[in-house]
């Protein structure tokens, strides 16, 4: 299992499964990020938080317990 943490720089992965209850994954959700999502990993704050992405054309910053939720391929 590989999460959007673990994911390099310059990547782009395909959302697999959302992790996490209720509000949590409602909150990701709500962001566009749901499953069979592609995701462009733009950059990563120095120390690893937050991780900024594109997804659905549009950029957003992740909080690292974010990304950890989100299981990509």
């Amino acid at each position: 299992m590989k999460t959007l943490k673990q994911a390099k720089v310059g990547e782009t992965v395909k959302v697999v499964k959302l992790h996490g209850e209720g509000a949590i994954k409602r909150r990701i959700m709500d962001m566009g990020i749901t499953k069979g999502v592609e995701i462009y990993i733009r950059k990563v704050a120095p120390l690893g938080d937050p991780i900024e992405v594109t997804v659905r054309n549009y950029e957003l910053s992740l909080r690292k317990a974010d990304a950890e939720m989100i299981e990509v391929e």
